[in-house]
């Protein structure tokens, strides 16, 4: 006869009772089984207490959020995809019988096709094309008065940071302005900085330009006289994002050149603040990583596809860094001198961005080294990365990155800010003026009045 080897039992096995066995509990049964003694928010603290102070150390990682917009939609050709995409959008928020609001710039160029592709997808649109340089109140409010009279029910902006930074104001309005809309419920500083209750028309992003990143952004900077004011809020980052590269290819030298680099300070600046998290130091290498690598073949060659996705990449990892980071004084001074000069702002930061970076690693290594070694210590590693990424070079020191990025300003033909109109004289009320700004409490050394005006002759 053959032996069989026993079968070892498994838990089931061990576990398994006959079915005339089971019996099914009554309601009063499972109800009482299912009861739980609420634990009161004293109790739940307590333990939190007990559990932090049996901790053998510190946690290394400071509490964070991320937010960006809802979708995005990255690569060649998919701007092509974009009214499809809205007319998915419009129906899923039962507006679809209501026109939407086209917001561009002073081309039709990238409206007209987008019109067009809208109606036959059975999208009834209105465009409005902003004026030339960065965005204002005026922009935003004619637009908003144009979506008003016309019952938009949703809002596409196409085109650079300007369309786009107009048209987060315009669906924030439509469904939060009520009757008579106005912009400066809503606005700080100049205006009466009402927080939004209502979430905003469905609004879509598609930029044409690799820099501003305002697409990925909860805020709309514009310009009110001779300052820069924002509207802010996590309703106003957009529902759909579309980035196109071969959108890019147009773009002539000095734009791209500006925008690019602005948005390189973009994934610098929150790689070096005072305020970063994993999630951004992650995000904003690899956008340093691909605006490095590409920005000076892009103006050497507009068609070269593969340096406009890099730059794309750039700004939008630029856009989700500054988003939920902190920026520095770069953007601490960009405000204030875009309200004065009214240059673009691209070509501020650009010219600001080296010099910031010397002014900066100076503090580091000289007065605020001595005050907080171990602090300046972590910011100066900071840079030397950003060093060997820009460079390529395994070895490069924070000096081989700053001779890097003005040898980068220059070749990309960056005009000084003395081009623009910037005096010494006026250095005296910049600096107060931008001191005060968000962005320059996020630079990582709090820079004295006479380094910040060093940062300001060298840029002229």
């Amino acid at each position: 006869r053959t032996m069989q080897a026993p079968v070892a039992p498994s838990p089931t096995h061990l576990h398994r009772v006959a079915p005339s066995k089971l019996r099914r509990r009554s309601a009063a049964e499972r109800s009482v089984a299912g009861r739980r003694t609420p634990r009161t928010t004293a109790a739940v603290s307590q333990d939190a207490a007990a559990t932090a102070a049996a901790m053998t150390n510190s946690p290394a990682v400071a509490p964070f959020e991320f937010m960006t917009a809802s979708r995005v939609v990255f690569g060649c050709g998919t701007s092509r995809r974009v009214p499809s995409l809205v007319k998915d959008l419009v129906q899923l928020n039962q507006c679809a019988d209501k026109p939407a609001l086209v917001v561009t710039g002073k081309s039709d160029r990238f409206s007209a096709p987008l019109v067009e592709a809208l109606k036959a997808e059975g999208i009834e649109s209105v465009v409005y094309h902003c004026p030339g340089g960065e965005p204002t109140t005026a922009t935003a409010e004619a637009a908003i008065a144009l979506a008003s009279s016309n019952d938009c029910g949703s809002v596409i902006a196409i085109g650079g940071g300007t369309p786009v930074d107009t048209g987060k104001c315009v669906a924030a309005v439509l469904t939060n302005g009520g009757e008579t809309p106005d912009l400066y419920d809503f606005l700080e500083v100049v205006g009466r900085a009402r927080p939004l209750t209502t979430r905003c028309a469905p609004f879509v992003a598609v930029p044409t330009t690799a820099g501003p990143g305002a697409e990925v952004t909860k805020n709309s900077v514009l310009e009110a006289g001779d300052r820069k004011v924002s509207m802010r809020h996590q309703f106003m980052l957009p529902e759909l994002v579309v980035i196109d590269p071969e959108l890019t290819l147009s773009m002539p030298r000095d734009v791209t050149a500006h925008t690019g680099l602005d948005a390189l300070t973009q994934c610098v600046e929150p790689y070096v603040c005072n305020a970063t998290n994993p999630l951004v130091d992650a995000i904003s290498l690899a956008g340093i990583t691909a605006g490095a690598r590409s920005l000076r073949a892009a103006c050497e060659n507009p068609l070269d596809i593969v340096a406009r996705e890099d730059m794309c990449l750039c700004s939008y990892y630029g856009g989700l860094s500054l988003a939920n980071a902190k920026l520095g004084a770069v953007h601490g001074f960009s405000g204030t001198l875009g309200g004065l000069l009214h240059a673009p702002h691209g070509a501020i930061c650009a010219a600001l961005l080296p010099h910031c970076c010397t002014v900066n690693v100076a503090a580091l290594k000289g007065w605020f080294g001595e005050k907080e070694p171990d602090l300046a210590e972590r910011y100066l590693a900071r840079y030397e990365t950003v060093a060997r990424t820009v460079t390529g070079d395994a070895n490069a020191t924070v000096e081989d990155g700053v001779a890097w990025i003005v040898k980068l300003v220059k070749d990309c033909g960056v005009p000084g800010l003395g081009e623009f109109g910037l005096k010494e004289g006026d250095f005296d009320e910049v600096v107060a003026k931008s001191k005060e700004s968000s962005s320059m409490k996020g630079n990582p050394v709090p820079l004295s009045d006479e380094e910040l005006k060093t940062m300001l002759r060298k840029a002229l």
